[in-house]
């Protein structure tokens, strides 16, 4: 443990200016606010923050984020209070005391739900100063060093999965690989000890064969550039257990099939020497196709500027250089800390512009439902593989890898994801599913008044477009469920001859427990309240001596008649294909989307829900109707069956082969029809054409 004069030396090392007198009070507050408390190693609990401190010297930060460090556990884990904290130290180590201390006070359910309100709180206490995080990961960092010493294997797994999920990738996204890199390392050995434990002792095993390969790979790289007249610094090692793993998982191979475990760095001055030294080493040593990447001149998103390239060396060993600058090797390894943007006046919005993967996990935050669909959100946004892509005007955007038209849409702004409704790719119109690849030019087409497609969320990959697709279909339920409740009120109203006036729903909301007219309406369109249970809040003893209603059976004489009814996430159209034109019921479930029949549907026998009679509206925009269609064998058919769908302009929305012989062919077509009439149109005219035996409607 850092002793207090040797930690202040440290600061004033690289800030002569550095306020000792403040690091010194926070030394000896911190140490007198954690007294006798002691660590699950034996230690003092008083050598944690001190540690946390020492990390943050390393990076060198400016006195306030240290005095952060030093002070982040006072408020949470003694009677230290924040405003003693504001009072002695300023509002500014204040504020980020309180962005770093864990919120543990939070009464939650369940680890996700607390794992998920910790993560809330402390990004948008991040995106105010961005030295919270840094004194955050230097906490993470120093507590996954001694990790081992808790006894509780559950929790130890525990801490390890959040770092692994968040931390780690948080420390990926502002660029500082040295944290991320031993973060994951840490992890790793606490999740999946036999798979460390097995990579460790094939890498001893390979040193031993091999010698110290790296060495002498290095030195004779190091000569080759110098012969070439480039003044290099060429370090070698052998990658990480948990960075040797996740290459096995993803490859699907074992150890000894894995050929590049070494990795090398060559720094040199500046860029153009950075690509001479890429000449001289595929110069002397072949390129592995496929593994070769420019950082340079196009930069991660996090700012990460480095050459990459995977060459085969002598005897087909495979080895990883990276080529880089003094600079860039600086910023690779202290990421945001190397910028010291907070001393140019660097506050959250300036964090904001540097980092924009900030607003987009903020607007994740926003927009998540529930913790699991936050903490899902928040490792999308945080932690995937890039793919670069381009606007028609050449404008770069980095995107998460399988990443489709809807997400690039959505990452360059959220309305033109909203109104999005096609994409050109390289110039050719694709479908919205299409995976993007390197170098992809995508141009989105739009139409103002569409709305994101809830399809989408079964292929789009990044957080952002996902948080907004899932917002969308949130508050079109809400909207259309908000709708339905409105009619079901009224209709119930008109039964009791009552008028639903402020000065009679009053009393009826609080007998209900609601809050207003909106809530109940939800609740009644959810099934939460049964119309009976409504009627008697509104009216006290309307229906007493009635009997209950049945929940199967015929729509009795208390259902309501909706019409304008178009299918959508608030109502579902059943496995018997309702049209237009069927003579339809609703079968309404607690907490679930109204179900969709047609009256004859042999599924309602088996229905336990409470039946609502519906009916299609004027405005009711058509739906899918499906047909077994029997069809002689021969060449033409499948076209003379297309071609008279096509005439009456009905679009084929799924085909498939049901069974086919020497003779016939069954098949089952789903198709777009505006009503009853249509499909009976169309029905009566497949069975002219010559090829088709029979056509029948199917309800399953």
């Amino acid at each position: 443990m850092l002793r207090q004069y040797e930690l202040v030396e440290r600061v004033k090392a690289y800030d002569p200016d550095a306020n000792e007198d403040l690091l010194n009070r926070a030394y000896v507050f911190s140490l007198q606010a954690h007294g006798s408390q002691l660590r699950a190693s034996g230690d003092p609990y008083f050598s944690h923050p001190i540690e946390v401190a020492g990390i943050l010297t390393d990076l060198k930060l400016d006195d306030e984020t240290i005095v952060t460090g030093i002070l982040h556990d006072t408020i949470e884990d003694t009677v230290a209070t924040q405003e003693q904290i504001d009072r002695l130290f300023g509002a500014s180590v204040g504020r980020l005391v309180d962005g770093v201390t864990k919120l543990s006070k939070i009464e939650a359910q369940t680890d996700s739900e607390r794992q998920a309100e910790n993560l809330r709180k402390f990004l948008l206490a991040m995106s105010s100063d961005i030295r919270v995080l840094l004194v955050k990961l230097a906490d993470r960092l120093h507590n996954m060093r001694t990790l081992h010493f808790i006894k509780s294997e559950e929790k130890r797994r525990r801490i390890a999965r959040e770092t692994m999920d968040i931390y780690a990738p948080l420390a990926e996204r502002i660029g500082m690989y040295g944290f991320m890199d031993e973060l994951q390392e840490l992890a790793f050995r606490q999740l999946e000890p036999e798979a460390h434990a097995t990579v460790v002792a094939r890498l001893a095993k390979l040193r031993e064969g091999g010698g110290d390969a790296v060495a002498r790979i290095a030195s004779g790289m190091k000569l080759l550039l110098s012969q070439k007249g480039i003044d290099a610094e060429v370090t070698g090692r052998e990658k990480r257990p948990y960075s040797i793993w996740r290459k096995m998982q993803g490859r699907q191979m074992n150890f000894e099939a894995l050929s590049d475990v070494m990795a090398f760095r060559v720094i040199v001055d500046d860029d153009s020497e950075c690509y001479r030294a890429l000449g001289v080493v595929h110069g002397r040593w072949p390129m592995v196709i496929g593994r070769f990447k420019d950082f340079i001149s196009t930069p991660k998103r996090n700012g990460y500027k480095s050459i990459h390239t995977t060459v085969l060396h002598s005897e087909n060993t495979r080895i990883e250089v990276q080529i880089r600058t003094r600079r860039m090797h600086e910023e690779s390894e202290f990421g945001l800390a190397a910028h010291w943007a907070y001393k140019q006046g660097g506050d959250g919005a300036r964090a904001r512009e540097a980092y924009p993967w900030l607003n987009d996990l903020l607007e994740v935050l926003h927009d998540a439902a529930s913790p699991e669909e936050l903490l899902e959100n928040a490792r999308l946004a945080m932690f995937q593989d890039q793919v670069f892509a381009f606007t028609p005007k050449g404008a770069l955007y980095q995107l998460p890898k399988d990443s489709t038209p809807v997400d690039f849409a959505y990452a360059v702004h959220s309305d033109l994801g909203d109104t999005c409704v096609g994409a050109k790719v390289n110039g050719r119109v694709v479908p919205l599913r299409t995976r993007l690849v390197n170098g992809d030019q995508v141009e989105i087409l739009r139409q103002k008044r569409k709305a994101p497609d809830p399809a989408w969320e079964g292929f789009v990959v990044s957080a952002k477009a996902r948080a907004a697709v899932r917002r969308h279909v949130r508050q079109k339920t809400l909207s259309e469920s908000q709708s339905m409740g409105a009619k079901l009120l009224d209709s119930l109203g008109v039964r009791l001859k009552i008028s639903l006036d402020d000065e009679l729903l009053g009393p009826a909301l609080g007998r209900l427990k609601l809050a207003d007219r909106p809530a109940l309406e939800l609740a009644m369109a959810r099934n939460l309240l049964t119309d009976a249970q409504v009627g008697e809040a509104l009216v006290p003893g309307s229906t007493a001596g009635q009997k209950p209603r049945k929940k199967r059976g015929k729509p009795g004489p208390a259902a309501v008649s909706i019409h304008g009814l178009t299918a959508g996430v608030a109502f579902e159209l059943g496995a018997c294909h309702p049209i237009p034109g069927d003579r339809i019921v609703g079968i309404r479930h607690a907490g679930q989307p109204i179900q969709i029949h047609t009256i004859d549907c042999a599924s309602l026998a088996e229905e336990a829900g409470e039946w609502l009679e519906v009916s299609w509206g004027a405005e009711s925009d058509g739906a899918v109707a499906r047909l077994m269609v029997v069809v002689h064998n021969q060449p033409g058919a499948l076209a003379s069956m297309t071609a008279v769908l096509a005439t009456h302009n009905a679009n084929i929305v799924n085909l498939a082969l049901k069974h086919r012989d020497r003779e016939f062919h069954t098949d089952v077509i789903d198709i777009e029809v505006d009503d009853l009439k249509h499909l009976t149109t169309i029905i009566a005219a497949l069975r002219q054409v010559k090829a088709v035996v029979s056509v029948e409607r199917m309800r399953g």
